[in-house]
C-alpha cells in the first residue's frame, strides 16, 4: 500500500511545482498585502500606510494592464513568472519596490502638471490674491452697501435652494 501512494504524492508534487505561479500569485499579491495593510492601519506610523497604499495603487495598475493586454500576454510564456517576480519585488518590505516605483515614476508623472494633462486635477490656489468672487462681492458692497448685497443674496436664494454641499447629519 505504501508504494501505491508514492506515485500519487509524486504526481501531486509535480502538479504543485508546475502550477506554482498559480498558487503563489494570490497568496503573494492578495493575502499577505491584505494582512499587512490591516496591520499598517492599526499602527500609528504613516510609513507603512504609505507602503501599502502605494502597493495597492501599483497592484491596480498591474491588474488593469493585464486585463487590457490579456490576449498578447497569453502568448508570452514567462509572463506569469515575470508577474510573480515583480509582485515579490513590490510586496516584500526589504526591497521597497512599491515605494521605489511610486517615487521615481508615478509621483513625478502625477505631480508635475506640465508633464501631463490631468482632467481630474484641481490646482490649489498658489498665489495670495483674493478670489475673483470675493473681490467682486467686496466691490459690490463698497459701491452699493451691505443692505443691497443682502437683498441680492435673498433675491437669488431660489437658484440654490435644495442644494447642499454638506450633509449636516453626517459625521466625518
Amino acid at each position: 500500500m505504501g508504494s501505491a501512494s508514492a506515485p500519487g504524492a509524486t504526481s501531486f508534487l509535480k502538479l504543485v511545482v508546475q502550477n506554482f505561479h498559480l498558487l503563489a500569485w494570490p497568496m503573494l499579491s492578495l493575502v499577505y498585502p491584505l494582512y499587512a495593510s490591516v496591520r499598517a492601519i492599526e499602527t500609528k506610523s504613516h510609513v507603512d500606510d504609505k507602503q501599502w497604499l502605494t502597493y495597492w495603487i501599483l497592484y491596480s495598475m498591474l491588474t488593469l494592464f493585464e486585463l487590457t493586454f490579456a490576449t498578447p500576454l497569453q502568448w508570452i510564456p514567462i509572463w506569469p513568472y515575470a508577474k510573480l517576480i515583480l509582485t515579490c519585488w513590490l510586496v516584500i518590505p526589504y526591497f521597497t519596490g512599491a515605494a521605489f516605483v511610486y517615487e521615481h515614476y508615478l509621483r513625478p508623472f502625477f505631480i508635475n502638471p506640465h508633464a501631463t494633462i490631468n482632467i481630474w486635477y484641481l490646482p490649489r490656489k498658489l498665489d495670495n490674491k483674493p478670489d475673483h468672487l470675493l473681490t467682486a462681492a467686496r466691490q459690490y458692497i463698497q459701491d452699493n452697501g451691505t443692505d443691497a448685497f443682502q437683498k441680492l443674496i435673498n433675491n437669488n436664494k431660489h437658484i440654490t435652494s435644495g442644494y447642499s454641499n454638506f450633509d449636516e447629519g453626517y459625521s466625518y
